[in-house]
């Protein structure tokens, strides 16, 4: 079947640079990935190599916050073999909802106020069950989270946990929503490289409340320490978590099984929310949420190698409590 893709996809004379990866890669990973398979992913149809590079963001060198880094009291025997967070906390139906970045680096601004949101919801046991607004941490957190000046020129994820402690973050909504005092403003339909609204630090019209008044804060942020099993613990303690990790060529074809690089370049950071974690044909994974909207991997997730430390996956994780 996928020799077929090939070469339809070969014979496009201009194809944009997705399909010609996708010609280039996919009999190179088929000889190469056991645990997972590789395809053509629609919601990247079409792209160039740049904006391919705008579905990422985050920063992976060290951030300029002062974080304390938190070692759970790991309990090997008390952590389940499989766990999702979106079962074990069922009444924070947001846990299970993909956001869509859009044509913008934001990847660290969305995954932090999605985790964010989650445990608001877990601390207060489903009485909140808010969907913060990636627009308020992209625009409105600074140069601490973004260094380049925009936020969808990248940012890290901790400094936005940080934020989120010190100030609070509004509600939003996905694009064109309506939802919240400050929903998503990036059109997930637009091909155009888009830049991050400036921070206005008012709702929307249509929205009954007011920016001061509307803030959801955080009690703590921290880096989370003691590898997978800190990992696991805080995840199923206190809720999702997130990763910014070394994204290569080959994860841009995932389509199911659990992911491990094995073809292709370096491209950038990315950061994604981690939901839980499981063993599919003997291979341990985590379970996580992208950003590229449901049409894309696992209705929006995908599983990845569990305990390898692949791309960088378990070195960089945040979180920070309500």
């Amino acid at each position: 079947m996928w020799k077929l893709l090939v070469l339809a996809l070969l014979a496009v004379a201009h194809a944009a640079y997705y399909e010609e990866l996708t010609a280039r890669q996919l009999p190179e990973i088929g000889r190469r990935a056991t645990t997972w398979k590789a395809g053509y992913n629609k919601r990247l149809a079409n792209m160039s190599k740049e904006q391919l590079k705008q579905l990422l963001g985050a920063k992976l060198d060290k951030a300029p916050v002062d974080a304390p880094m938190v070692f759970p009291q790991t309990k090997p025997a008390t952590l389940p073999t499989t766990f999702d967070a979106r079962t074990q906390w069922p009444e924070c139906t947001l846990i299970g909802f993909i956001r869509d970045q859009a044509q913008c680096g934001s990847c660290w601004a969305v995954s932090s106020s999605a985790a964010m949101g989650d445990r608001t919801c877990i601390s207060t046991s489903g009485a909140q069950v808010p969907y913060l607004s990636d627009e308020d941490v992209m625009t409105c957190c600074g140069r601490q989270c973004a260094p380049d000046g925009d936020g969808c020129d990248g940012g890290y994820p901790l400094a936005a946990w940080e934020w989120w402690s010190k100030t609070g973050v509004v509600t939003g909504g996905p694009y064109d929503s309506n939802q919240g005092c400050e929903p998503y403003m990036i059109n997930p339909e637009s091909s155009s490289s888009a830049r991050a609204p400036a921070c206005s630090k008012t709702c929307e019209k249509s929205y009954n409340g007011q920016y001061a008044n509307d803030k959801h804060k955080g009690s703590t942020y921290y880096a989370v320490g003691n590898g997978v099993t800190g990992m696991q613990q805080e995840l199923f303690s206190n809720g999702p978590i997130v990763s910014a990790f070394t994204v290569y060529e080959d994860f841009y074809n995932y389509v199911s099984g659990v992911y491990q690089h094995k073809y292709g370049a370096a491209v950038g950071g990315h950061a994604v929310k981690i939901v839980g974690w499981g063993t599919e044909n003997d291979t341990p994974y985590w379970l996580v949420a992208n950003s590229w909207n449901a049409s894309w991997g696992l209705q929006g997730f995908f599983k990845i190698i569990r305990g390898t430390d692949d791309c960088g996956f378990e070195s960089s994780i945040s979180a920070g409590k309500y």
